[in-house]
């Protein structure tokens, strides 16, 4: 058996809901019996399993003293792939998860705060020697925000080649304990989470020496397949509707006339008169009619 654990100090990062996807997507995939284990106080992996119809995967809601044996009585029973969700900000509940781990995935969104925060837990798998997978999470498609994260992820670790772009569908799938792929199979989301799943399964056989862990590509995964068993960042986009474009810093207006910014030059008029206005503004900006008079020619404006 072997034990995938999701972490990350950061809250909001989205462990729960991909610990759900990923573990369903295992077992459709043919890699259970798979195991879901709750380790955070919250219980939202409880919760969401509680909802769900289906009977696979399984779960179970482990206290971290008892973490060890409840996975030794799973390996003896039969159970092929544990995966166990865990709590943000706790870090001595963390370091002891993820001293179980064989592969530690970390999920992070593209933003400064994500990024900034995903070193303390990169420090623990690193103190229990642990492999180290980031998957970036409600991202952007083909916004540069998204591939800049990337690439600074990748200067600490592996950085899975498929991020997981924000979408309504995984949110509200998670609300009757079903999947975005158990809801719309052929949609965007599910493949997001197939080849994710793929790649894991390749890291993994890789890391374990495993030969039987190596999936069987579909037709349509044919020319995904070289990407997903190399480690360069490259992100794949599976999206065809429309996104939003890259994110393009602005040419500087014309009174910059440097690398530095300075203050533009005051436009040809003068007596500039603003009066405050009472009721709903902008959060204290001042707000009414802007006189100008042309210093030349004595207009008002």
């Amino acid at each position: 058996m072997y034990t995938i654990v999701l972490a990350s100090q950061k809250g909001g990062s989205g462990k729960t809901t991909l610990s759900g996807h990923l573990a369903v997507e295992a077992e459709r995939a043919g890699a259970g019996p798979v195991v879901l284990i709750d380790t955070d106080p919250q219980g939202s992996l409880a919760q969401w399993w509680n909802a769900r119809g289906a009977p696979t995967p399984q779960f179970i809601r482990s206290g971290l003293p008892d973490l060890g044996g409840a996975l030794e009585e799973l390996r003896g029973a039969g159970a092929k792939l544990a995966i166990i969700d865990t709590p943000p900000a706790i870090t001595a509940s963390i370091s002891h998860v993820v001293s179980f781990a064989d592969l530690v995935i970390v999920p992070a969104r593209p933003s400064p705060h994500d990024l900034r925060a995903v070193g303390a837990t990169v420090d623990i798998a690193e103190r229990h020697h642990k492999p180290v997978i980031f998957v970036l999470n409600a991202a952007t498609a083909r916004a540069r925000i998204t591939s800049d994260s990337a690439v600074a992820l990748s200067q600490h670790g592996t950085v899975a080649p498929v991020s997981i772009h924000h979408r309504v569908d995984f949110a509200a799938s998670m609300v009757d304990g079903r999947t975005a792929g158990e809801i719309v199979p052929n949609s965007p989301s599910a493949r997001e989470i197939e080849q994710l799943w793929i790649y894991i399964q390749l890291r993994l056989s890789k890391l374990m020496r495993d030969p039987k862990l190596i999936p069987e590509f579909t037709p349509q995964d044919q020319a995904l397949a070289p990407l997903l068993l190399t480690d360069e960042v490259a992100l794949i986009e599976t999206d065809d509707a429309p996104q939003m474009e890259d994110i393009v810093t602005p040419e500087p207006p014309p009174f910059y006339t440097g690398p530095e910014r300075r203050t533009p030059e005051p436009p040809p008029f003068l007596g500039i008169e603003r009066r405050a206005t009472s009721g709903p503004g902008a959060f204290g900006r001042r707000q009414g009619p802007v006189a100008y008079t042309h210093e030349s020619t004595g207009e008002r404006k």
